[in-house]
């Protein structure tokens, strides 16, 4: 696993696509923090930190809307060869109308892009998820 960011992302959408309620995470301090955004922008119902054997990981439950997982879909935006990086003005470019949402990760950690624009900091754009 050379990409812990999008590792996590690419299980949470298999598990919604897959119709599963839970499922388990890698643990990392970026995935625990980005986990918190999830659930405060209302694609995950909650996340705990579990330990087996010595071993963290994270514990997800997806947030369900009428029987149909509230992720339809997530794409990285920066990856390892390639990384993004926007300032507050240019975030809006990316981001789209309706339940588009960029979450990035800042000097004062990670947020969506709403966040980021109504504090006036850019950051490096992680992944935009609807």
């Amino acid at each position: 696993m050379n990409h812990t960011v999008s590792d996590f992302l690419t299980r949470i959408k298999n598990a919604s696509m897959a119709r599963r309620r839970e499922v388990t995470l890698p643990y990392s301090n970026i995935t625990k923090e980005i986990g918190k955004v999830l659930v405060k922008e209302g694609f995950l119902q909650e996340i705990k930190e579990a330990k087996k054997d010595n071993r963290r990981s994270l514990h997800a439950v997806i947030a369900y809307e009428k029987r149909s997982p509230r992720l339809s879909d997530a794409v990285m935006v920066s990856k390892p060869s390639l990384r993004v990086y926007k300032t507050s003005k240019t975030i809006s470019d990316i981001e789209r109308r309706g339940k588009h949402k960029v979450i990035l990760t800042t000097s004062q950690g990670v947020m969506t892009g709403k966040d980021a624009r109504k504090k006036g900091i850019g950051g490096e754009i992680l992944f935009e998820i609807w």
